[in-house]
């Protein structure tokens, strides 16, 4: 796997703080994006890949866009990150389905947000459930 490396070796930050990596399938991407997340964003996306993990054990593993996605294999994809320069937006792709709803709405009906500020903004048992709820619902075949 390669990644975008500006001169000195490092990852490029987009706007936002958001690392560019190339777009992969598998672990390796999706742990490249969560090494290169700046500072406190860093934290929180480690803090949501492990959550994911552990709920579904099985999941499926992909960056596109510069933004890592988790899935289920038949299934589609429940969940992505992105950086941006005050939160961490995590995008439930099919957070209409979830109860209780993700906080924030979207352009698109079919999908919810949840905007992470620090770790500790991260309520466990909740995103536990919504991602428990998230793999078992029908996600999109965005790619």
């Amino acid at each position: 796997m390669t990644t975008d490396h500006d001169s000195t070796g490092e990852v490029k930050l987009l706007s936002g703080g958001n690392p560019q990596i190339p777009k992969g399938d598998g672990e390796a991407p999706v742990q490249a994006y969560l090494a290169a997340m700046p500072d406190w964003k860093g934290e929180i996306g480690r803090h949501l890949d492990a959550l994911v993990d552990v709920v579904v054990p099985d999941v499926r593993k992909a960056v596109r866009w510069n933004s890592p996605f988790y899935g289920v294999d038949g299934n589609g994809w429940f969940l992505s990150l992105h950086c941006f320069t005050k939160y961490v937006k995590v995008t439930w792709l099919n957070g209409a389905q979830l109860d209780p709803l993700p906080p924030v709405t979207s352009k698109d009906e079919r999908v919810r947000y949840s905007n992470i500020a620090a770790v500790d903004e991260i309520d466990d048992d909740q995103f536990r459930d919504w991602i428990r709820q998230a793999a078992e619902a029908p996600g999109d075949e965005l790619f």
